[in-house]
């Protein structure tokens, strides 16, 4: 499995940004890397992909998403015949499974290292997030961009970091889904919170209110919730059918067109729905 996965991971040589890893994800010359490796090569710029025989092509990048950490690259005038390996169900993984990397860590080409899955989490703070798989696998400079494989040799992720011990990886459905052009917008309310504790006078013996809250400490100007009537100082209660704990729980409720919303307002309760349609930046 892991020499078939050898033949379809790329070394790609960015001047000036060293070296990191690519995985061939169309036999026509398409080759999937993060955007770091590339960093601050525009669109169209050329850099160099070295085959695993050595054979050095050209390509250009295609596209490239900061948010996502993905760069997709295209070889001019490649060989045919570029060997590409079978995208696995990101979805699927579990904690605990055996997954694989293959990269050039510190310069040494094709190095493998092995570990497990240890959780699929996510990623960043109010103002937006994304999916990682997160797993022991050891990862060093030159395996960026390289492929995570499941024990089937499916490609289940992109690696992109070392966090702390852990490493990261792109989900291969995030991959695929960018790929396509299908990543939307993220919904977004447009407020800012804060934590905050339910003074239990104010709780008292409704069990509909909860221990805790998210207070709108500011809101976006023309957003959903400024236009829907929110006010700073409201404090969420309810998202939905759900208690928004915080911060996370609050971005993982606001999925689809709308959200209802539970708040306290001076003491008394309100409900109102919230339309999210009219999209702009995740916030």
């Amino acid at each position: 499995m892991v020499g078939r996965a050898h033949r379809s991971v790329v070394q790609v040589r960015a001047r000036y940004r060293g070296v990191g890893a690519g995985v061939i994800w169309d036999e026509k010359g398409l080759v999937l890397t993060n955007h770091h490796v590339v960093a601050g090569r525009p669109r169209g710029t050329k850099t160099a992909v070295v085959l695993s025989d050595g054979r050095e092509l050209v390509a250009g990048v295609v596209k490239s998403s900061r948010d996502l950490d993905l760069a997709l690259l295209r070889v001019e005038d490649g060989p045919g015949g570029l060997q590409t390996l079978p995208i696995g169900d990101s979805d699927a993984l579990r904690v605990g499974e055996l997954v694989y990397a293959i990269g050039h860590p510190w310069g040494r080409l094709g190095a493998v290292t092995a570990g497990v899955v240890s959780g699929v989490g996510v990623a960043g703070g109010p103002g937006g997030k994304a999916r990682y798989v997160q797993s022991d696998i050891s990862l060093a400079p030159g395996n960026s961009g390289g492929p995570l494989l499941n024990a089937r040799g499916e490609v289940v992720g992109i690696n992109a970091m070392i966090f702390g011990r852990l490493a990261l990886s792109i989900p291969s459905n995030a991959a695929s889904a960018w790929l396509a052009g299908a990543r939307q917008p993220r919904p977004r309310l447009g407020v800012r919170v804060l934590p905050v504790e339910i003074p239990t006078s104010l709780r008292g013996a409704d069990p509909e209110i909860p221990e805790a809250g998210l207070m709108v400490a500011a809101l976006e100007a023309g957003g959903p919730a400024e236009r829907t009537g929110l006010l700073v100082g409201d404090v969420l209660l309810g998202v939905d059918d759900g208690t928004p704990g915080d911060v996370e729980s609050l971005l993982d409720a606001i999925a689809g067109d709308s959200v209802r919303l539970r708040l306290m307002r001076g003491g008394k309760m309100s409900v109102v729905d919230v339309d999210l349609k009219a999209q702009g930046r995740a916030a």
